[in-house]
């Protein structure tokens, strides 16, 4: 074999380079951790006001969830011993005695008019209270918180005893005859005397609160005070037996 052909046969049995070995490829860096944010703080519920806890608080467990009257007094134990003005007294359960007025001009509706709302609207037929109704309102509520304060008994109570003793059972009209005018006694009837019971009443506290430097809330717990108790010495007791009074001498 010649030269040549030996070189060639060495070139093809020669062996294959190497693959280049390969490079470590670095690693992405890892993303920072973000901070973890604080979770917000609940917000506070809002609490009941101080008033109507203390007010749930003060009333005795027989009485939540009744209807007060002025949300204070309960009105079912009261009673009437005058058949014939039970009629036209009510003393059904109200929180608010004020009916918008709903019950004028209607016959015979006062009956279903609040007895509480009446005298209300009686302390407003004078120049006093013409118009003022929470004025009104306001003495008749603070006085009959007077009153339970004095009497220690339920002020609707004390008030409707005191319409029972006030209201007169007889009175006088006149009569004509051939141009002579007599007098002449006739009864009451029961409506006329729970009108002619507030009508005094209302009027002998607005006369005592004249007459004395005691604002009318004071006046008028001490009129229903001694008309309960039928002292004579008030102005509304007083008119009673006057009426009576006359028309019995006109019988």
């Amino acid at each position: 074999m010649d030269e040549g052909e030996e070189k060639q046969t060495q070139g093809e049995n020669a062996p294959e380079p190497a693959a280049p070995a390969p490079q470590a490829v670095a690693a992405p860096p890892e993303p920072a951790e973000a901070p973890v944010e604080a979770a917000p703080a609940p917000e506070p519920q809002a609490q009941p006001a101080e008033v109507s806890v203390q007010r749930k608080s003060e009333l005795p467990p027989q009485l939540v969830g009744k209807v007060l009257l002025f949300s204070k007094w309960d009105v079912s134990g009261v009673t009437l011993r005058d058949a014939g003005m039970a009629r036209y007294i009510d003393v059904s359960p109200v929180s608010v005695p004020h009916s918008g007025g709903k019950h004028s001009n209607k016959p015979f509706a006062r009956a279903k008019m609040s007895i509480v709302e009446r005298l209300i609207n009686n302390m407003m037929r004078t120049e006093d209270f013409t118009g003022k109704k929470i004025k009104s309102y306001k003495a008749v509520e603070l006085s009959f918180g007077i009153i339970a304060q004095k009497t220690q008994k339920n002020p609707l109570q004390v008030f409707v005893d005191a319409l029972q003793n006030v209201a007169p059972r007889e009175e006088v009209t006149r009569l004509q005859y051939g141009g002579i005018s007599v007098p002449k006694a006739v009864d009451v009837a029961p409506a006329r005397r729970v009108d002619l019971a507030l009508r005094y009443i209302s009027q002998g506290a607005l006369d005592a609160s004249h007459k004395s430097k005691k604002p009318i809330e004071e006046c008028l717990a001490d009129e229903i005070i001694s008309a309960s108790r039928n002292d004579v010495n008030c102005f509304s007791v007083a008119k009673k037996e006057e009426i009576e009074r006359v028309s019995s001498s006109a019988r």
